[in-house]
């Protein structure tokens, strides 16, 4: 979940009721029980049937001890030691054959190479159907050896076999009628499959730990636009006395961690009534037709609940524009997304329940999900200035014991372009490093070691070796001493060689304020920084390395834009020229030419690109052969530490031409030490 305070980090979800079982599945569970156990109770092993011949012999032999006789059958007896039965169907000496099942299925062994036979069984229990002949002979026989005679009634089983047939039919004609009832009754989706319909959308009551404006920080813009939306709910007459109408649909749009789902969430404990969230990749099962049947439940749960919230996350999962990709319109995304349609456009005026929806690509969605009477209030959910960022650390530290040399207002101007998320994150890894480190406290080194490991990754264990690492100190030394040097380039904070996450080397920067625009001069001296590293390379070891590979891609897109969008080169003038990025479906890209300029055009832009490039990387030879000795400077220093500041740097080579920022935002030539950024360059 987007957010910025650790409230919002484990909710206790409370669902209105909880999902029980249909009775038609409970008694069909029943049945498939009573079923196998009656099928288990009849298939219990019985013991094995020998012939009456062989019942006689072992009856004269004395080696009957115990049976039990049930009209003209022995039901069970026992054998006093245990006897050996032939193979079935082979003849014993007295010419009698025994018959017995169970010996057919015996394990199988082999006297000669590909030669099976059947081998022998012992038995101890035994039944055997007696011969009419027997009378009372046998009775004095079984007598005068001692074997102890059981007479039983034969059991009459017809009247519970009768029941448990008629029970199983009774139930499964209930059964076939209750889902014939439910798929007749329901629209889509019945029977047996009626719970795929149902919304699982969670429901958040009064009793819920509440989240209010006060949890969230650095948005005050955002949440003076939301508090209309909360006014209406308290009081809805208000604005329907003087025909007022609330947008029905209000959606939050930014980059991913700026605190979307918290705010609405905060606009439920607010309005204080009952809040409805769901994702929108949960509308979208196999079967066509059941998203559509889920969100008609959904809106049909938040009227009932009326006035209340109902918030869908990540709706561009769902909302995305129809007829963009390949093929028909007909698939189960679409159906879903013109079921929303329909549910916000059947909304009556005076219907109490507004729709909150997140995401992080409005571009994508569908023209007619933003028309007005849908999501007509589009808020922008953008990062937090650093007056924000400082109300966000103060959220987020207010339960961790800081130290007395920790300046949140130096961690909030050194934080631009972080997130909520982010700043939470840092703060986070900070107190278990700290802990780590057995303190008692978090300070301002523990603030360090987690903005490096955020930003940069951890520490790799691959060692470099001799060669390598005066490679990459010299790269980054070029890097370092354009930023340096260069007037209106960002502040360098730290260089370092030690590999981290998918870098070899990492020069830091911190920009001196936050900037919504930017000079042609400013992007000409950032594209001199960046190639800073290669040309170094050429200068020291006459030759390039493969580690420039992040810097020339950066450098190439930054370019691009210059010439495409900024109209930033003189051959072409101010022409913006479209690209593929306006369309990111492949459907619409097959069906239409997105470049929608010639070769000739596009040949010319490639040209402007190179130009602006080699111009940016004559500049970087140039003023690094005029300051060789400050690179050597740079590159030994790092060899021996491997990690420098810019008090260092400072004193190696002198002043920087750019000053060092403080809180206040007011730049300052002081000596003490910048602790946060966010931008910085890298040697891959």
């Amino acid at each position: 979940m987007d957010g910025q305070t650790p409230q919002d980090s484990s909710p206790e979800q409370t669902p209105t009721a909880r999902r029980r079982l249909p009775v038609s599945t409970m008694w069909l569970l029943v049945i498939m029980i009573v079923l196998i156990g009656f099928m288990w109770v009849s298939g219990l092993r019985q013991p094995v049937e020998i012939a009456y011949s062989a019942f006689r012999e072992q009856l004269e032999a004395d080696n009957v001890a115990e049976v039990w006789i049930q009209g003209m059958k022995i039901q069970r007896g026992n054998f006093k030691a245990p006897i050996v039965l032939p193979v079935a169907g082979q003849a014993k000496a007295d010419g009698t054959v025994v018959k017995n099942p169970e010996v057919e299925n015996a394990e199988v062994k082999t006297d000669k190479k590909d030669e099976p036979k059947k081998t022998e069984k012992k038995i101890t229990e035994f039944t055997v159907t007696l011969s009419p002949l027997a009378g009372e002979g046998l009775d004095e026989l079984m007598v005068g050896k001692g074997v102890t005679v059981h007479s039983e009634m034969s059991p009459d089983y017809t009247a519970l076999t009768l029941f448990i047939y008629l029970g199983v039919t009774v139930v499964m004609g209930l059964f076939i009628w209750t889902m014939y009832r439910r798929t007749r009754d329901q629209m889509m989706g019945g029977g047996l499959f009626s719970g795929f319909a149902k919304s699982p959308a969670k429901r958040y009551d009064k009793e819920d730990k509440a989240v209010t404006f006060d949890d969230v920080a650095g948005l005050e813009n955002v949440k003076r636009d939301l508090e209309e939306v909360v006014e209406f709910l308290k009081n809805p007459e208000k604005f329907q006395r003087l025909g007022g109408r609330v947008p029905k649909g209000v959606l939050l749009m930014g980059p991913p961690g700026t605190g979307k789902t918290l705010l609405a969430r905060a606009v439920a404990g607010e309005a204080d009534v009952p809040f409805f969230s769901i994702n929108g990749s949960e509308f979208i099962q196999m079967f066509v037709g059941v998203g559509a049947g889920r969100v008609r439940d959904m809106f049909k749960n938040a009227k009932d609940a009326s006035p209340a919230i109902l918030f869908i996350d990540e709706i561009d999962a769902v909302g995305r524009q129809r007829g963009a990709g390949m093929g028909g319109g007909h698939d189960e995304r679409e159906q879903t997304l013109n079921q929303i349609l329909s549910e916000m456009d059947g909304f009556s005026q005076t219907s109490s329940v507004i729709v909150l929806a997140a995401t992080n690509r409005p571009d994508i969605l569908d023209p007619a999900l933003l028309r007005p009477g849908r999501f007509d209030r589009h808020v922008m959910v953008d990062r937090p200035s650093q007056k924000g960022r400082l109300a966000i650390f103060e959220v987020h530290t207010r339960d961790i014991p800081l130290g007395e040399d920790v300046e949140l207002e130096r961690l909030a101007a050194g934080t631009m372009s972080l997130t909520g998320a982010d700043i939470r994150n840092l703060a986070n890894e900070a107190a278990l490093w700290a802990t780590r480190q057995d303190k008692d406290q978090v300070e301002m080194s523990d603030f360090d070691y987690a903005r490096d490991k955020v930003l940069m990754g951890n520490k790799r264990e691959e060692v470099m070796s001799e060669n390598e690492a005066k490679i990459t100190a010299f790269h980054e030394a070029g890097h370092a001493l354009l930023a340096w040097i260069l007037p209106g380039a960002d502040r360098v904070h730290k260089v370092t060689i030690i590999p981290r996450g998918r870098s070899l080397g990492v020069t830091q920067l911190l920009p001196r304020e936050d900037r919504m625009n930017i000079r042609e001069s400013e992007l000409r001296t950032r594209l001199t920084f960046m190639l800073g590293g290669r040309a170094a390379e050429k200068l020291v070891f006459d030759e390039y390395s493969a580690g420039a590979e992040n810097d020339l891609k950066e450098a190439t897109r930054l370019a691009r834009r210059m010439v495409t969008h900024w109209g930033m080169s003189e051959r072409l003038g101010p022409v913006a020229f479209s690209n593929s990025e306006e369309h990111p479906f492949l459907g619409k890209e097959l069906a239409q030419e997105h470049r929608e300029f010639s070769e000739h055009t596009a040949q010319v832009v490639d040209e402007e690109i190179v130009k602006i490039l080699h111009a940016a990387g004559e500049r970087s030879r140039e003023l690094l052969s005029q300051n060789r000795d400050r690179l050597d400077t740079l590159a030994t220093a790092l060899i021996e530490r491997e990690v420098i500041d810019d008090q260092d740097i400072e004193k190696l080579i002198g002043p920087s031409a750019n000053p060092r920022v403080e809180s206040s935002g007011q730049p300052t030539n002081a000596s003490s030490a910048d602790t946060c950024l966010f931008r910085f360059s890298s040697m891959n």
